[in-house]
């Protein structure tokens, strides 16, 4: 019988931290290890921040970003024109989007792209929610900030395809985001750019 070299609870953790995109075993071995180096204070205050995530934050209502109110901070900002929406694809590129001070609307996060091969569909996303704001008769200004993927792209033209016939301006990143390149990577001063440089679909 082959002894157990790592321990259990130790293992698990590993398992578990190999769920979260982009950390692989060596990495997950490497966090576990620092947690299980660190004051056991410590390590309480970490679990105690993960189970307060899904205790104390929640979707927005209006934009669908993650946030402890609803409406969130940024939809009731009396400062935003809530006449032009940027839809993007994750709550990290509406952040990124944020840091460059150069969008003054409101946001909608669609939470996923088009992606039929991975059998996600306009149902999948939220882009029903999309359309019903558009219909409220309030908006004025769809930007679709989706990343130059091929999935990006693909969501993309079938938004512009959906709101063709709404009474809205829809309009698109322009220069400054190279194809291939995940949105929420992008410098602020390259996202800038792009947001001011926007142009319309048609």
């Amino acid at each position: 019988m082959v002894s157990q070299v790592i321990p259990h609870a130790l293992e698990r953790l590993i398992q578990d931290l190999t769920r979260l995109p982009g950390i692989g075993k060596k990495t997950a071995s490497r966090l576990a290890l620092n947690i299980l180096r660190r004051p056991p204070a410590e390590a309480r205050e970490l679990a105690s921040a993960l189970m307060e995530l899904h205790s104390s934050i929640q979707l927005c209502s209006c934009c669908f970003t993650f946030s402890e109110h609803d409406p969130c901070e940024l939809c009731k900002d009396p400062k935003r024109d809530p006449q032009i929406i940027c839809v993007v694809e994750q709550p990290g590129d509406l952040l990124a989007i944020e840091k460059t001070n150069s969008f003054h609307g409101h946001y909608h996060i669609l939470h996923g792209v088009l992606s039929p091969i991975d059998g996600i569909g306009p149902g999948e996303i939220k882009i029903a929610e999309l359309e019903a704001r558009v219909t409220s008769g309030t908006v004025k200004e769809i930007l679709i900030a989706t990343s130059s993927t091929v999935p990006g792209e693909t969501t993309a033209n079938y938004l512009i395809d959906r709101l063709q016939k709404a009474a809205v301006t829809v309009s698109r990143l322009a220069c400054g985001i190279p194809m291939g390149m995940d949105i929420k990577y992008a410098d602020k001063y390259t996202l800038a750019k792009a947001i001011e440089s926007r142009s319309k679909t048609a």
